[in-house]
């Protein structure tokens, strides 16, 4: 359900060098007064079926924007590689969707490959950034090289058990403490009330740090800063912070309890909902679209009485009453435009034209929504499915076509509406807690810069990190032999990142 970023910055390890080769195009430079009539877009495709070129869907996006469109769409299994390889060739787009935050992407942006559009979306009032923290965060080291793809800023949620709730007469938690108490009561007071074994809080095996993980929320709720710590002006990694240790070490209780699965560390993240659904586990940090997924689940099963199974809450306030919520990136890759596709300042206006018009209100409706009257029909300000084989065919295209759309000025498209009340209930509380959460978000201020020793070494220094938590939280590690693992990744090379990232950050 998160992004899998990695852990300091927003750059992914590896691939270091093959930007540099990609930035002059492999020779496929096109004519810098040639003007533009067919829009090209290279694309990830997340379903196993394209969208027909002469579909109604694509068909009416081009009217709109009064250009044809070629889009190429490449699985998303193997789209990172695709891009690369499209970026040597000689059939470069002009419009290149980007996954994440690359090593490969970062290198060739700054060797000129791609656009520096810092100075010139401001003429685009439908590509101008609605959030400057989401918009900095997707820099590269302070420069705008493509158009983010928004996402909820804000998503954390604590998804409950509401029956084992009532059975026990707990109150839905509002601090750290709160939660604790009912990990215990779920674990040791018979919730289910059938005296089956039961445990409270259900993590699964978790692969990395600052990725919006389990781990990074309680550490957030304890006053961890997200990923970088910003004090006196520099920056130092979160993990070398006092409260990190505080709040592993309240985890690690939990876990000694008894009041975490057993199999935390090695348990599936594909199985993540079954121990829930199943009345093994009562509790889950993680999206609160998860918790709408439980819904389902317990509708498919009961359709009668699943409204009483799941409630969710925001972001947990620390125990001295403190809120600090931990926000997404808010964004998910971007859109760039190659110049060796598009050499020159016209076709660049032509580009830029059509995807200012691509975010605008009906243009984020198509991409978002599809075909008024045809898939889907207003209700207030939801959107309501038409059941129909065509409309099928267009909300399988809107899948698809939703990849492209940038919506870095807003979300002006449509949310579904829910099928029942309960599910309309939970889905507006999850909203009006999002929304108080966003004004207490903790924002990590080293997401927009790149450091190279990172870039080289990352992957490696990531580990240090992530082993020594999970080594503390079962046991294998005392409190010494943690912090003695996470100092080891200053000297392992991490002091070098932290030079170079102060440097990036005094800079911009």
């Amino acid at each position: 359900m998160f992004s899998r970023r990695t852990l300091l910055g927003g750059a992914a390890a590896g691939a270091a060098t093959l930007g540099l080769a990609a930035c002059g195009g492999g020779g496929g430079s096109a004519d810098a007064d040639a003007e533009i009539t067919t829009l090209k877009i290279m694309a990830p495709l997340l379903s196993d079926t394209a969208p027909d070129p002469e579909g109604q869907l694509q068909t009416a996006i081009e009217e709109f924007i009064g250009m044809p469109l070629e889009i190429t769409w490449v699985p998303n299994s193997s789209y990172s590689d695709r891009v690369t390889v499209t970026m040597a060739s000689d059939n470069i787009p002009h419009v290149m969707v980007h996954t994440g935050k690359s090593a490969e992407l970062a290198q060739t942006a700054e060797a000129g490959g791609y656009w520096d559009l810092t100075d010139i979306l401001p003429e685009y009032p439908n590509l101008t950034p609605e959030n400057e923290d989401v918009a900095h965060g997707a820099s590269i080291n302070g420069r705008t090289y493509g158009i983010f793809r928004l996402r909820d800023a804000m998503r954390a949620s604590v998804i409950l058990r509401k029956d084992w709730l009532d059975n026990l007469g707990l109150a839905e938690p509002e601090t750290t403490d709160d939660l604790r108490e009912i990990a215990r009561a779920f674990t040791d007071d018979d919730p289910a009330g059938d005296g089956s074994a039961t445990t409270g809080l259900i993590i699964p095996a978790w692969s990395g740090y600052g990725n919006n993980g389990p781990y990074d929320l309680w550490e957030t709720w304890h006053g961890t800063a997200n990923v970088w710590k910003e004090e006196g002006g520099s920056l130092s990694p979160a993990f070398l912070a006092p409260e990190f240790i505080e709040a592993n070490r309240t985890m690690r209780e939990m876990v000694e309890a008894g009041q975490v699965n057993a199999d935390f560390a090695t348990m599936d993240s594909g199985t993540w909902n079954e121990p829930f659904f199943n009345g093994q586990g009562g509790i889950i940090a993680d999206v609160s679209s998860r918790g709408l997924q439980l819904m389902g689940l317990f509708k498919d099963a009961d359709p009668e009485g699943y409204g009483d199974k799941v409630t969710m809450v925001g972001n947990l306030k620390n125990p001295d009453g403190t809120l600090w919520a931990l926000p997404t990136p808010g964004y998910s890759g971007y859109l760039t435009i190659p110049k060796a596709a598009v050499p020159g300042d016209a076709q660049l206006a032509t580009v830029l034209t059509a995807l200012d018009k691509l975010s605008s209100e009906e243009g984020q409706r198509l991409l978002n929504n599809g075909i008024e009257g045809v898939n889907y029909e207003v209700d207030g300000d939801q959107a309501v499915a038409i059941e129909s084989e065509e409309a099928s065919l267009i909300q399988s295209d809107v899948s698809a076509f939703a990849q492209i759309g940038t919506q870095s000025n807003g979300y002006l498209g449509l949310p579904a509406k829910p099928e029942g009340e309960a599910e309309a209930a939970l889905d507006q509380k999850r909203l009006d807690y999002h929304e108080a959460d966003l004004e207490h978000a903790v924002f990590n201020p080293g997401s927009a810069y790149m450091s190279q020793s990172y870039l080289q070494n990352g992957a490696i220094l990531d580990q240090i990190v992530v082993d020594a938590r999970l080594k503390f939280l079962a046991g294998q590690l005392d409190e010494a032999g943690l912090e003695a693992e996470l100092e080891r990744w200053t000297s392992s090379g991490g002091q070098q990142v932290v030079d170079e990232m102060n440097e990036l950050y005094q800079q911009g």
